[in-house]
């Protein structure tokens, strides 16, 4: 039966419902500025009612839940943009730092240093005995050895800082996943009765999704998705079991926490690799699991696989930058020391070469030996050719297998190479060489060398320089380079300690200008550059532009992508804004109501009140 209690009762549950909705008001101003806080909404309903006849008598307001102001397909859209976004701006950052290694553009660098150095030749073509001009060179061909070497190291420094980054970004992965695992079971804990609602561990949760989804493309799921339409248009919201995985392995499962190992123990060079270790132990290679974020641009800058040979990764901007550097230093090697083993001298050693005595020469495309012939040339002492034999490379020719067509076979062979019965000036005869450990000597037999008598490995060029066997240049045989790379190129020695035995050269005569007039050539010449198992084929100058113009080609690509990005990351930020950020001016005005309603539901117990005691007094 009601009373004058129960309507006390309707009363004390609207001064209830008030007080939750300012205490709730309240919440949402005092997070207004909380990274990741939803707005939260007080849900009413009328209370069950007393049966009665006639009608049912209202029995006042109950609270059925407080609800966040949060929309899920808005927070996908926000973390998957904010995922391309983070991917896009380190892939800019690091673009942009590599390409103020080519200030090609401003007249300065590598492209400068070579022409500097062309012409240095030039000037040696018109005085081919001035040793002035044969010191400018050499501090020219170091300048321009030296900024090689530099830019590489600085791409190389690059890598490994990226590298470093690696661990960084995958250390912090693994934590917001364990504290995502962690804030997953207080969810399920607080939700499991199926009446509350834990909306700020929830919010929590969703700012840890944001943070490692700019990380790793992570994708993030829960159970059913539902509305509640009478409350907020904007409330779609997901609820039940959870995970979130990334390239289709499960980080988070449920409450339980999947790490991602990373290590680099087992790499010379520093190179960590990601694996996923399964529940009997065995570990899966991780690193071409993640595409995106900004771990997935980390390993598209530095490389995603490593060569377990070499220790260096086999793919990545950076690391074929690298190889392009290499391959340009490489091919500028060869092409010159080539041509300068034309050069007159009376002894020749090769690098040490990682070439086996019996396996064809062909069999090494790496080190770009060619089909085609060179000649040894003998002079003498007044510069004129006593002999010459021509060596032929062709797809069975080896250094040294003991037959007639390997090099030293045909080196040593008993041929008439003047055509007049006369063994004693012949190539055989006037010539000695071995290759052994590696290394390949030629030499002027003593008895000629006393005489003044000279050598030297002249390339056959039919048609073009790029035609020959680039057999002395691949082995260095009197060279004007050392090294094979960006790494090591530099001045040969020899010449670093005396410029003045740069010669310009073919046979030892006062005023012959040949070698010097080829190395000007050289400018305009194409050749071949290996980078990995493409070759290119084009002119030094032109070589080195496509790697400037495709370091400058990315970085503005990834300038106008990430300006776009931006713009359509600050458009969806804003729409998620809208829906969840606390508005200051609507709180104000649910303060009002809710201050109001209190003061009616007040004075609802202060009537009720004042009949009380108009009852009791009746009893006076």
């Amino acid at each position: 039966m009601a009373s004058i209690f129960h309507g006390l009762n309707v009363g004390y549950s609207g001064l209830n419902a008030a007080q939750v909705g300012i205490n709730t008001t309240g919440h949402n101003i005092s997070n207004a500025e909380t990274e990741g806080y939803s707005r939260q909404r007080v849900v009413t309903a009328a209370a069950y009612p007393l049966t009665k006849t006639p009608g049912a008598w209202g029995s006042g307001a109950s609270i059925t839940e407080i609800t966040r102001v949060f929309d899920n397909f808005v927070f996908n859209r926000y973390t998957s943009t904010a995922q391309s976004k983070e991917y896009s701006d380190f892939t800019r950052q690091t673009l942009e730092e590599l390409s103020t290694y080519f200030p090609e553009v401003d007249g300065v660098g590598i492209k400068s240093d070579m022409q500097d150095y062309f012409d240095l030749w030039q000037s040696f073509v018109d005085n081919p005995d001035n040793n002035a001009i044969k010191i400018a060179l050499s501090q020219q061909a170091q300048t321009l050895s030296n900024h090689v070497q530099q830019t590489r190291e600085q791409v190389r420094t690059l890598q490994s800082q990226v590298n470093d980054q690696l661990k960084v970004s995958i250390d912090e992965v693994n934590r917001l996943a364990s504290e995502i695992a962690d804030l997953t079971a207080s969810i399920n804990d607080i939700e499991s009765g199926g009446i509350d609602n834990a909306n700020d561990l929830r919010d929590q949760r969703n700012v840890l999704e944001l943070a490692i989804s700019k990380l790793v493309d992570a994708t993030i799921f829960e159970g059913q998705i539902s509305s509640n339409m009478p409350v907020d248009s904007n409330i779609a919201l997901r609820s039940g079991d959870y995970s979130i995985s990334v390239g289709g392995f499960n980080l988070v499962d449920g409450v339980t926490f999947h790490p991602i190992g990373v290590s680099n123990d087992q790499n010379a060079e520093g190179f960590y690799e990601l694996y996923y270790e399964r529940q009997d132990g065995y570990e899966i290679p991780f690193d071409d699991k993640i595409q995106g974020g900004k771990v997935g641009a980390i390993l598209d800058m530095r490389g995603s696989v490593i060569d377990s040979a070499t220790g260096f990764p086999e793919d990545g901007v950076l690391q074929n930058t690298i190889e392009q550097l290499d391959a340009f230093a490489k091919g500028l090697i060869e092409i010159t020391n080539n041509v300068y083993a034309q050069s007159a001298t009376d002894y020749m050693q090769s690098n040490t070469m990682n070439v086996a005595d019996d396996v064809p020469l062909l069999n090494y495309p790496e080190l770009n030996f060619k089909t085609g012939s060179f000649n040894l040339a003998v002079y003498d002492v007044d510069g004129n050719t006593i002999a010459s034999r021509e060596i032929t490379i062709d797809s069975l020719t080896a250094m040294k297998d003991g037959t007639p067509a390997s090099i030293i076979g045909q080196i040593q062979a008993l041929n008439d190479d003047n055509a007049d019965n006369n063994a004693l000036n012949d190539i055989n005869a006037l010539i000695s060489a071995d290759y052994i450990n590696g290394e390949m000597v030629i030499q002027i037999d003593p008895a000629f060398a006393g005489q003044g008598y000279t050598f030297g490995v002249n390339d056959n060029y039919p048609g073009d320089m790029n035609s020959g066997s680039n057999f002395a240049g691949v082995l260095g045989l009197h060279r004007f380079f050392d090294g094979d790379s960006a790494k090591n190129i530099d001045l040969h020695s020899a010449f670093k300690n005396d410029p003045t035995q740069i010669q310009a050269h073919k046979q030892n005569v006062s005023g012959n200008n040949d070698v010097a007039l080829n190395m000007v050539q050289l400018q305009f010449e194409k050749f071949d550059y290996n980078v990995g198992a493409v070759k290119y084929t084009d002119s030094v100058y032109s070589f080195f532009d496509a790697i400037a113009s495709e370091v400058g080609s990315k970085t503005n690509s990834a300038i106008m992508g990430n300006e776009t990005l931006t713009a359509q990351f600050n458009a969806i930020e804003m729409q998620y804004a809208s829906v969840s950020k606390v508005s200051i001016d609507e709180e104000m005005t649910n303060l009002i109501k809710y201050q109001t309603a209190y003061g009616a539901a007040a004075k609802v117990i202060t009537t009720l009140d004042q009949m009380m005691n108009t009852l009791l007094g009746l009893k006076q």
